[in-house]
């Protein structure tokens, strides 16, 4: 069994620039992912307020070049799904679906699942029609009518991106106010396309093979409203990837890991970064800086320095 010194646990960016800077201090790095690199950031149309592209930059452009870029390190990336953490003397073993895996140091970056609404039909329709990805399905409902769920960034960037294909977005929102930013707010609410609904939440979706309407419940104690919509597209919040680690370090209540400025979870050696780890703000730019600090402090308790 090869040992690497350090292993990264998600290739989004947080782990894709972890390994950058793990590689850059000759450190034998493994990123170990589950699907494909670039983590949500990858389903993102449009990124906007990542530093240095003036206009914005594509999700899956911009992770895709990260990727490169670990890998042009000497980064290796291992297809596998993380299961569990046994301790050894000299370090780590990293349990997969596919392998053991042993490593020095750990970083976990294995960042967040979008939240279901748990409704009737919701589990049924997946796939066809409910979705938790604009940029992924969005294309599939050229002159539909669809819904979007949530109030923040995600779900003002998805109702603007399902302007580019539906024939009508309908914005729906348990408060009478959104999360999202200023900027996104004024582009919904000027789009002749999108139609806010306040205070409503999804009681029931409907249909036969696919989506053909959505019922809503009035939060004011309305009566209930009927959409006919062909998609819905989830955006409540989501939840840290951190049910196989959680019992080896110290998670909050809602199980994202506790860390200190430096990443440093309760264990010695493992280190955690990005959206899974316990942060007033969930980005790219945020995640990047993470994963940078983790590899970096990896390094130094490699080391002998911490």
């Amino acid at each position: 069994m090869k040992e690497w010194d350090l292993v990264i646990v998600g290739g989004g960016p947080a782990g894709l620039s972890a390994g950058i800077y793990g590689a850059r201090a000759r450190l034998q790095t493994l990123i170990v992912e589950k699907l494909a690199c670039g983590g949500q950031a990858a389903t993102t149309h449009r990124i906007g307020n990542y530093p240095g592209f003036a206009r914005g930059i594509k999700g899956p452009e911009l992770m895709e070049q990260m990727e490169k870029q670990a890998q042009s390190q000497g980064v290796e990336v291992l297809y596998a799904e993380a299961k569990g953490l046994r301790s050894e003397s000299s370090g780590y073993v990293l349990l997969t679906d596919g392998e053991e895996i042993k490593s020095k140091a750990l970083i976990i970056a294995t960042g967040t699942t979008p939240n279901p609404l748990g409704v009737p039909g919701e589990g049924e329709f997946r796939g066809r029609g409910v979705s938790y990805c604009a940029t992924c399905d969005g294309a599939f409902f050229q002159g539909k009518d669809v819904v979007v769920v949530g109030g923040g960034n995600s779900a003002a960037e998805g109702a603007l991106f399902m302007t580019r294909f539906a024939r009508k977005v309908y914005v729906v929102h348990r408060r009478d106010q959104l999360r999202a930013t200023k900027i996104l707010q004024e582009f919904l609410a000027s789009h002749s396309k999108i139609e806010l609904l306040w205070n409503k939440v999804v009681k029931e979706i409907q249909g036969e093979t696919f989506v053909e309407r959505v019922l809503l419940a009035d939060t004011k104690g309305g009566e209930d409203l009927a959409i006919d919509a062909s998609g819905v597209f989830v955006y409540i919040g989501n939840s840290p990837n951190s049910e196989w680690i959680k019992s080896h370090v110290e998670v909050d209540e809602r199980g994202y890991i506790i860390t200190d400025e430096r990443m440093r979870t309760s264990l010695p050696g493992v280190f955690a970064a990005g959206d899974v780890r316990r942060t007033p703000l969930r980005q790219v730019v945020t995640a990047v800086a993470d994963g940078a600090v983790a590899a970096v402090e990896a390094d130094a308790y490699l080391g002998g320095i911490l």
